[in-house]
């Protein structure tokens, strides 16, 4: 049955997203259908599509009492909107319904796992939000929450635990059909964790252990965790809030970790072997995988920072938008990242140019827009004397432009938006060291009216940026401090 709250959260949505123009949101990106939106959740594939759905705050483009978000796809570039499946309207989950993941029970049926918030007054008087995870049953378009719930509660910590930072399910299924789940955790010293949960049906759990610990050594709290074996490695990505910078790693603040190592899947066992940034750009957060059909690991994140997202006026009807889909690999001990080859078919008309040699600002027939992917591959013009600097500007006019660049003496990649329009002192720039001789390197720029995500070197690093630049400035050109070659191919994106 249906709860008023969400009936009128769904005729809300139904009712403003007539407001809000296609031009005026991205085209192959998934972006919220009113409101605001976070973190991916409950990514999965259910009767023949993907399902996505999201932290949303249908009311207002700010964040606010969390409902989840609901669309589909057949090809995860091109999306349909279904109703608001989850909204705050029980005891337990009155405070918000958070972030969680979901799986497809032996029934058929779709089972969402989430953290349900409720706001309890603490002996010194104080506000603070207790999290429990909860079950909703449904057939892909509603759910019925499970009169038992929550079904992991504060009992289900071990010793030590904040049962206020407690939250995140991520569920997936074994070969022998029992459930396993990792949620995000911290001491109550605010030192982050990963527990580890088991079940033979999805709604009795059991703690197991404490899959992978911080020790203080990035950011506090793990929030939004995942965790896969992937060509023959153990993955596990989180999102630590409060992060230092670690030489050219982690320096989002509330940023995205990925943890390699070997995994024993007799003991359930991880042993870190390694660890990396997940994107190294300025708008990324809160990954979460599915595993396609065909055997692919495909991730998406929440395309924003943390920092930045509070800045626009209640008047604009929308914030937020994913990443573009991903298809992931271990090469090395490192994760590597490409856009879903269901883009290539998206492609429209192509545009070429092979040994373009330049040594300042060039512009090339055919390459402009908003919609754009296009492959580069630079290297030195004159091979004794490699060039400083190469930059890529696009969503460029008279004003404005953002730029990837590449510093081939500091082997250094960067993204830069200071001259998108924006009018704010937020965080404009990152960079990060990526792997180059010679002046030689690849990279693969997707831009959607309002992002872009540039792939270094075959997805080995990924910078991911969002600017509101006019869709009127769509010009794209190319800048060498020295001599440059380049070839590049283009396509419109249809």
């Amino acid at each position: 049955m249906i709860s008023q709250t969400l009936r009128d959260a769904r005729k809300y949505e139904e009712t403003m997203e007539k407001k809000i123009g296609r031009d005026d949101k991205p085209d192959f990106h998934l972006s919220t259908r009113v409101g605001w939106m976070n973190d991916p959740n409950g990514f999965s594939y259910y009767n023949g599509e993907y399902h996505m759905f999201y932290q949303y705050h249908p009311y207002d483009s700010h964040w606010g009492p969390m409902h989840w978000g609901h669309a589909v796809s057949a090809d995860l570039l091109r999306w349909k909107y279904l109703p608001a499946a989850l909204a705050p309207d029980t005891e337990y989950d009155r405070d918000g319904c958070f972030s969680g993941s979901a799986v497809v029970l032996p029934d058929g049926r779709h089972m969402l796992l989430y953290t349900g918030v409720a706001k309890e007054t603490q002996p010194d008087g104080s506000m603070r939000e207790v999290q429990t995870q909860c079950v909703a049953v449904g057939d892909g378009m509603d759910y019925e929450k499970y009169a038992g719930n929550p079904v992991i509660t504060e009992k289900d910590l071990p010793e030590g635990s904040s049962r206020f930072d407690f939250r995140d399910p991520k569920i997936w299924q074994k070969p022998d059909g029992s459930y396993r789940c990792v949620a995000g955790n911290c001491t109550e010293e605010g030192d982050g964790r990963i527990l580890l949960y088991s079940s033979p049906d999805g709604i009795n759990w059991k703690y197991e252990k404490i899959l992978a610990a911080n020790h203080m050594r990035f950011g506090r709290m793990w929030e939004c965790p995942d965790f896969f074996v992937l060509d023959g490695k153990g993955v596990l990505i989180t999102s630590p809030q409060d992060m230092f910078p670690q030489g050219f790693e982690y320096h989002n603040g509330n940023g995205t970790l990925c943890l390699i190592g070997a995994y024993d899947d007799a003991t359930e066992t991880f042993t870190e072997e390694g660890n990396q940034a997940i994107d190294y750009g300025i708008d990324f957060y809160a990954p979460q995988t599915v595993l396609a059909p065909d055997g692919r690991r495909i991730m998406i994140g929440w395309m924003q920072n943390w920092d930045t997202c509070n800045l626009h006026t209640p008047a604009q009807p929308w914030l937020g938008q994913m990443t573009l889909p991903r298809e992931l690999s271990v090469h090395n001990g490192r994760l590597y990242q490409k856009p879903i080859r269901e883009l290539d078919d998206m492609h429209g008309k192509e545009v070429r140019h092979e040994n373009v040699t330049f040594t300042d600002v060039i512009r090339l027939a055919g390459v402009e827009g908003r919609k754009v992917d296009m492959e580069l591959s630079i290297r030195p013009g004159d091979a004794q004397n490699i060039y400083r600097k190469f930059a890529v500007r696009f969503a460029q006019d008279d004003t404005c432009h953002t730029s990837i660049s590449f510093r081939p003496y500091e082997s250094i990649v960067k993204v830069d938006r200071k001259f998108s329009g924006s009018r704010r002192a937020i965080i404009h720039q990152r960079r990060c060291l990526v792997n180059s001789e010679g002046g030689v390197l690849k990279m693969r720029i997707i831009l959607d009216k309002f992002s872009v995500e540039a792939f270094v070197n075959d997805g080995e690093h990924v910078l991911t940026a969002t600017f509101y630049t006019d869709l009127a400035a769509d010009g794209i050109s190319f800048y060498a401090d020295g001599s440059v070659t380049m070839d590049i191919v283009k396509y419109e994106i249809k």
